[in-house]
């Protein structure tokens, strides 16, 4: 069986890395260089990067912190925010990174998804899906979960799937910060719809949370933020009890 992944997130704004709940509200929670080598010598499994607040301006600047980041962990690490171009891609990989996220510009532009997966392979390529429920229906959010569309979050994962990405990372918008647990109904429908990996994103608040998406969500991966900046789970122990609870683990 494949091990399950721990991945914490690090979600970019100027340079440092900032929590929020429900997308908003954010609030400090140190340099992203070091907390990415902390996370590697205590047994993250992978890291992803999102620059929140990206523009062409600032591409520059996240390549940088990609290469830097590089230089200091040896576990694959993922970079999204404002991606949009097989050369921005181009740029991130040159720069360390192991996978692009890729959001809103595969919304406004599907065809991206199948020029990047022909460039760079589907390994390389990760779609992120940010959604939440209106009238009880999975929506699909756009430019960090600010601009809603009437696209469904399932069909939406299955021409995902049908263009190539290797990977899906998924965040309940609802469930987002708040600590309550993850969409695991949710993930599990997408899980049964399509074949490819489901990162799950978004309400981890104990280790009981992880162990439910792992069971219940059916999730291969499961994403965290907060929990671990600021060392509400310490990666290790996460990793001990989940093993103890006959979940398969990377220790």
């Amino acid at each position: 069986m494949l091990t399950k992944r721990i991945i914490p997130c690090l979600d970019i704004k100027d340079g440092r890395t900032v929590k929020g709940i429900n997308f908003v509200g954010l609030r400090d929670a140190g340099d992203p260089v070091e907390l990415a080598a902390r996370y590697a010598r205590e047994g993250a499994d992978e890291l992803v990067f999102l620059d929140i607040s990206a523009t062409e301006e600032k591409r520059k600047t996240l390549a940088e912190l990609v290469r830097r980041v590089a230089e200091r962990v040896n576990i694959p690490f993922t970079v999204g925010g404002g991606i949009s171009s097989v050369e921005d891609v181009s740029l991130l990989l040159h720069n360390g990174a192991d996978k692009i996220s890729v959001n809103s510009s595969a919304v406004k532009n599907p065809g991206l998804i199948d020029e990047l997966v022909a460039k760079f392979g589907s390994q390389c390529i990760v779609v992120a899906i940010d959604a939440k429920q209106v009238d009880g229906l999975w929506k699909v959010h756009l430019v960090g979960g600010k601009v809603p569309t009437d696209l469904d979050l399932y069909e939406w994962a299955v021409e995902v799937e049908k263009r190539g990405a290797g990977e899906i990372l998924f965040t309940s918008m609802d469930h987002d910060g708040t600590k309550n647990g993850f969409a695991n109904e949710a993930l599990a429908r997408l899980s049964d719809t399509v074949n490819i990996p489901i990162i799950a994103s978004g309400g981890a608040g104990n280790m009981e949370h992880f162990l439910h998406t792992f069971q219940e969500g059916k999730a291969d991966a499961a994403l965290a933020a907060s929990v671990f900046h600021f060392q509400e789970i310490g990666l290790r122990a996460l990793k001990e009890y989940l093993r103890d609870q006959k979940i398969p683990v990377r220790l």
